[in-house]
């Protein structure tokens, strides 16, 4: 049995249950936990949305709804960590890397404001250094709210919705599920070399 064949058995077996959570759990943990700014959300949410498109028992639109909630509830779970713990829980696990990503958060949300909550989730790192940082410089919260919904509409359910339209494609169709496989193997292959590269720094 090839790798490609082992994958695809594994995660057709998968009961649907297990796929909303793993997703929705990797997702929030992305965005809701700092040390946890390695993972590559946006590979994540496409391969999402590719295995939604090759199975029948995966309803789109409950997926879609769960990877939106955990986005919202990722980055509010940011906010309030920094503004009610501020820079102390950023420097918690402090290292020369996790401080050029806050030094570059800071400096993304001093350029854009409100806008830098929402354009935040489509900059792999800073996405999950935004949120406390719009906390610890207490932007309000009604409009961090609102922001944080947007953001997590268009990030979210938008990248994944991408994914499980690409299957329609007519020069995709065939080839649905090993791409699929392939973005699996990539998000795989991506968090662990973001992870040691976050280690080694």
């Amino acid at each position: 049995m090839s790798i490609a064949d082992w994958l695809e058995q594994s995660v057709g077996a998968g009961a649907p249950f297990f796929i909303y959570l793993a997703f929705g759990a990797i997702v929030f943990i992305e965005t809701g936990i700092l040390i946890a700014f390695f993972l590559p959300g946006d590979s994540i949410l496409f391969a999402a949305g590719l295995i939604a498109g090759t199975r029948n028992d995966i309803n789109i639109v409950l997926l879609i709804a769960v990877i939106f909630m955990a986005a919202f509830i990722g980055d509010q779970v940011g906010y309030v960590l920094g503004r009610k713990f501020g820079r102390a829980y950023l420097q918690k696990h402090s290292s020369p890397r996790i401080e050029k990503m806050i030094a570059r958060a800071e400096d993304f949300y001093a350029k854009y404001g409100w806008s830098a909550v929402i354009l935040a989730r489509f900059y792999p790192w800073i996405r999950t250094f935004m949120p406390p940082i719009a906390g610890i410089g207490k932007m309000n919260y009604y409009k961090f709210l609102a922001a944080n919904a947007l953001g997590a509409l268009l990030w979210g359910v938008g990248i994944t919705l991408l994914g499980y339209y690409a299957v329609a494609i007519p020069a995709l169709k065939d080839s649905s599920r090993g791409i699929a496989i392939f973005f699996v193997v990539l998000t795989i292959a991506l968090t662990l070399k973001n992870y040691l590269r976050a280690k080694r720094d």
